[in-house]
């Protein structure tokens, strides 16, 4: 959707460009209601909601620079004069407003920084949504957010420095991990049910890199093997202790994980094995560091969402692992003129007890919108569901 700037600064009765009127004031008070939820924005709070669902809006590749003064990339020629950053931000208030997630992530090239004339307060103005929202919410890095004043590592630092985050740089029981912004959030059942106090579902949050720092090895970054250690043993130690009592389980609980940069194994599939589009090429390291055989082994992730590829968005699965796009959301992100930015949402569902309360995840679904007047839902999709006899 393509606000006009002008319109968007007055807070009036905007005019969006097919003659529909939409009253942005009204949108801001009603996510004003989103902000004021009794929400305590720490780990520990993290949990499945009374209607035993937790739901993630993922944000790939919103390519932030400097607001206003911004201008989008590959938007009809109709749209330019008035499109900017700023239609990056309103289309996070509507998602946030529309979905009400539980958690927002950004998968990575949250700001441009060859464009960002003060890194920091384009991160500031990147987040606000989010920030403003009281929603928690974590981002991971691409491999444009540090090419400014500000180094990677400067870059992560800030925002775990930012409010309401649950992000961190690195895992603080770790000597050494290669990357910054490698973490784990665990999502606990429903308050006060038999699984209220276990994690039920867990989210690997990595570094995917920037660029090779193999001479002889051009492109882009890839996942090491430091950081595949690391998820190895954290995953471990979370089956361990989901397996024990109290309430020992059979099977582990399902994970997600998120990044930026695709793996190599997103280029195995025919067009008639995934559900979305595929139109620009897998922009994956020229090297295979093995992650994808890692996630197979450990066995936990369900689920892989990246962003990096801004006009693919498809979901495929591979040897019982879904790997899927964001979608590109941001506005100074290149695109496709007359294709919708889009943003991913996925929504983990509890199984119901036989007395009627909240057990383990039954499933994992997903959809994404498109900026447009309604903010159009397309490609739902079941992306795991518990087998028989899981517990």
């Amino acid at each position: 959707m393509i606000w006009n700037n002008r319109n968007i600064n007055s807070y009036g009765g905007d005019r969006m460009r097919n003659g529909t009127s939409f009253n942005y004031m009204a949108a801001i008070i009603l996510l004003d209601a989103v902000c004021l939820l009794p929400i305590c924005v720490s780990a520990a709070n993290l949990r499945f909601g009374t209607n035993g669902q937790f739901k993630i809006l993922q944000v790939a590749d919103m390519h932030f620079a400097n607001g206003k003064s911004t201008r989008c990339l590959d938007v009809l020629r109709s749209q330019y004069a008035s499109c900017s950053d700023l239609n990056t931000t309103a289309f996070i208030r509507r998602m946030i407003h529309a979905e009400k997630p539980d958690l927002i992530v950004f998968t990575g090239d949250n700001i441009y920084g060859k464009d960002c004339d003060d890194p920091a307060k384009s991160m500031d103005a990147a987040f606000a949504p989010a920030i403003e929202s009281s929603i928690p919410w974590v981002a991971v890095l691409g491999n444009h957010d540090q090419e400014g004043s500000l180094s990677r590592e400067r870059v992560m630092k800030h925002i775990v420095g930012l409010k309401n985050t649950l992000s961190k740089v690195n895992p603080p029981d770790v000597n050494f991990i290669d990357g910054f912004g490698n973490y784990n959030l665990e999502v606990r059942g429903v308050e006060n049910s038999e699984l209220g106090n276990k994690s039920v579902l867990n989210l690997y949050l990595l570094d995917s890199g920037d660029y090779s720092t193999v001479p002889f090895i051009s492109g882009y970054g890839w996942i090491k093997p430091s950081q595949q250690l690391w998820y190895q043993r954290k995953s471990e130690k979370l089956q361990r202790a989901y397996k024990d009592g109290p309430v020992p389980q059979k099977k582990a609980a399902p994970g997600i994980a998120y990044f930026h940069i695709p793996l190599p194994e997103y280029a195995r599939f025919h067009p008639s094995d995934f559900t979305g589009v595929k139109q620009e090429s897998i922009g994956s390291a020229h090297v295979n560091s093995g992650f994808f055989t890692t996630l197979i082994e450990t066995g936990d992730v369900k689920a892989v969402f990246t962003g990096h590829d801004h006009v693919n968005d498809f979901c495929g699965k591979l040897h019982g692992i879904r790997l899927c796009y964001g979608g590109g959301f941001g506005y100074h992100a290149y695109g496709k003129a007359g294709w919708s930015r889009r943003a991913r949402v996925v929504v983990v569902s509890l199984d119901k007890t036989a007395k009627g309360g909240w057990g383990d995840v039954k499933s994992v679904k997903t959809w994404k919108r498109l900026d447009d007047q309604s903010l159009t839902t397309i490609d739902s999709q079941v992306l795991w569901t518990k087998t028989v006899g899981h517990r």
